[in-house]
This record gives structure tokens, C-alpha cells and sequence, in this order.
């Protein structure tokens, strides 16, 4: 069956990806405004973090940072045909993910435990932080395990032959978008709210 080439020169499935990655690039925009909004209209906004959880927060970043070196040696693996190195790779990525989450998860316990709730500030702060906190940070943290699911049927998939370098380059896009997303997250959420 004879079939057009896509108008825009690029493939259908990365398209889809950008296509995807411009409309949850606009969600987490608007989370992170409605924060910001939230944050400067508030009287008394509090600040949970001290040092312990600014430094979880920076080794989250390292490791999330580090995944995405991981991803651009996948992708390049792929690219040049050498499967078993790109196998490697994203099973490198998907571990430093799983690490970031389990990072992530810590840090939300350690909360939790010291009385942070979804509409209830313990320091006497804006009630409305647990709420963003949760809501932004649960969003990353949902797309990162998101991404790791998917780094691991791509994985598959390219091991088996069903899949080509083409999906384990259109699953990177994902992976960094995920990763340049945290660029915005860890600095409003953290540092900005630093003791």
C-alpha cells in the first residue's frame, strides 16, 4: 500500500509526541501559574524546607539529570544499531527514574508525617501549599513513572524487533521533556520555599 509522506516532514508518531508534549507543557504551565498566583497573594505562605529536603531535592535533580545523558546515549545506541547498548542504556534510565520516585516519595512521607496535608499547613502558613506542592509535584512524579512504564514496553518492543530506533527516539522526547519540566518545578517548589 502506497502512502503519503507526512506535509510537515517529519514522522506521524513524532508529531504525535510534539503534538503531546506542547499540550502537557500548557497543563504544567498552568499548575505552576496558578501556584505562583496562589504564592504572591497570599499574606503568610511558610516555608517547609529546610536544608535535609533541599538536598533531596538537588540529588532528585542530579539523578533526573543524569537520566537524561542515559536517554541521549539509548537514543544514540539505536541510532547507530546497536541494540544491546541501547537496551542497556534505557534500562539505566528507567532505574534512575525509579530512584527519582523513590526520592520523591520520601520526601512527600517526611511530609506527610510532619502534618502537611492537601488543605492544612502545620507551620500556620497559607493552607493552600499542600495542596500545590502535592498537585504539582504528584503531576511530575506521575509522568516520570509514566515514563518508566513506557521506557520498559519500549525496550521490549526494540529488543524483539517490533519496534525500531525511531520509537526509542520519540520515548526520549518524552524523557527530557519530563526532565526539563523538573528544571521549573524543583526551584519554585523547593528553593523558593527554603528556610
Amino acid at each position: 500500500m502506497l502512502m503519503e509522506s507526512s506535509p510537515y516532514g517529519i514522522e506521524k508518531k513524532k508529531l504525535g509526541m510534539w503534538v503531546f508534549i506542547i499540550s502537557d507543557a500548557c497543563t504544567f504551565a498552568a499548575f505552576l501559574f496558578a501556584y505562583g498566583y496562589m504564592r504572591v497573594g497570599a499574606p503568610v505562605w511558610g516555608t517547609p524546607f529546610e536544608f535535609s529536603s533541599i538536598l533531596n531535592g538537588m540529588l532528585m535533580t542530579a539523578v533526573l539529570l543524569s537520566s537524561s545523558l542515559t536517554m541521549l546515549a539509548a537514543v544514540r545506541a539505536a541510532q547507530a544499531g546497536t541494540k544491546a547498548s541501547a537496551n542497556k542504556w534505557l534500562g539505566v534510565t528507567m532505574l534512575l527514574g525509579a530512584i527519582f520516585a523513590a526520592l520523591h516519595l520520601r520526601e512527600w512521607f517526611k511530609l506527610i508525617g510532619e502534618g502537611w496535608r492537601l488543605f492544612y499547613n502545620p507551620t500556620g502558613g497559607a493552607a493552600q501549599f499542600g495542596a500545590t506542592f502535592f498537585s504539582v509535584t504528584g503531576l511530575h512524579l506521575t509522568h516520570v513513572v509514566t515514563g518508566v512504564i513506557a521506557l520498559g514496553f519500549i525496550a521490549r518492543g526494540y529488543n524483539q524487533g517490533r519496534y525500531d530506533e525511531s520509537h526509542v527516539e520519540t520515548a526520549g522526547l518524552y524523557w527530557h521533556f519530563v526532565d526539563l519540566v523538573w528544571m521549573f518545578v524543583f526551584p519554585l517548589m523547593y528553593l523558593m520555599n527554603a528556610q
